[in-house]
């Protein structure tokens, strides 16, 4: 049976009865996606570290929309205590209907620094919470027989490499492979899996960094090509078509939200004439 099609174009990214799962839910790109998530009719479960600043702040946003928001603190590089986490939130919540693997962290290190205990937290936190808690979150789908969808976000550093990131660039590829594993695994059972590439953003991450923030910002805005980083919102617009019904028949796909950083091998246009209308 052919499925109805909506009414109004906008209706594909309704998300009214659906709960979705937000990891590094207090802050920036976290807190963004759960209010967006929220402004199209989700009900939101709102995952960060136990006492996490600024995770009631996005609550009360969510909230203020009309939306149920339930605050979980769980520290996901405790691998073993996710698939009792993700089951206890199913109990809670009911069915899943989304995932969105938000939550990451970075060291600047130069590649001779990196220490095993360094290498492990990045990855535990990239790669194996991005899994297991997917994993136990699919097999919930299942059981539901939910239509989910996955989206991890990773980013620009999963496709092009940058010095004092070895470790974070490496989780991010490998984060953006296993997704792609999963699109093939999970869709028979019409889960989608798909990631959200980032470029620079406006949020908290970078200026953990030991460097002069203002003089690399700087540098940088040179090097994207619509002149700016991006505002947390601007991502999105991105999540909800891989969230949403419109989204439907993506899976395995990847929509990099960057300014065109990865368009310009060459940042050519500052030693060209300027230009000139030719109308």
């Amino acid at each position: 049976m052919t499925a109805a099609v909506p009414s109004r174009p906008t209706d594909r990214f309704d998300l009214t009865g659906r709960t979705a799962v937000v990891t590094g839910a207090a802050r920036g790109l976290g807190r963004a996606f759960a209010v967006g998530l929220a402004e199209a009719g989700a009900d939101l479960v709102l995952v960060d570290l136990p006492g996490a600043e600024g995770i009631d702040a996005t609550a009360a946003q969510v909230e203020a929309l009309g939306r149920r928001a339930r605050v979980c603190g769980q520290d996901l590089a405790d691998i073993d205590a996710l698939p009792g986490f993700v089951d206890a939130v199913r109990a809670e919540a009911g069915p899943l209907h989304i995932l969105v693997n938000n939550a990451g962290t970075a060291a600047l290190e130069r590649f001779n620094e990196i220490t095993p205990a360094s290498w492990s937290h990045i990855m535990r936190v990239n790669v194996d919470a991005v899994f297991f808690l997917s994993q136990r979150v699919a097999e919930h789908m299942t059981a539901d027989r939910v239509a989910g969808r996955i989206i991890t976000i990773t980013s620009k550093n999963a496709l092009v490499a940058e010095a004092g990131l070895t470790h974070y660039n490496a989780s991010k590829a490998a984060a953006q492979l296993l997704t792609e594993t999963l699109a093939v695994e999970l869709a028979p059972h019409g889960i989608t899996a798909n990631t959200l590439a980032p470029g620079m953003v406006e949020t908290p991450i970078d200026g953990e960094f030991p460097f002069d923030r203002e003089a690399f910002e700087a540098a940088y805005r040179e090097r994207i090509p619509l002149g700016r980083y991006a505002r947390p919102d601007e991502c999105v617009g991105a999540l909800l078509l891989l969230a949403s019904d419109a989204g439907a028949y993506l899976t395995g796909a990847r929509i990099v939200v960057d300014g065109g950083v990865l368009a310009d091998q060459m940042p050519r246009m500052r030693f060209m004439p300027p230009y000139r209308n030719t109308v």
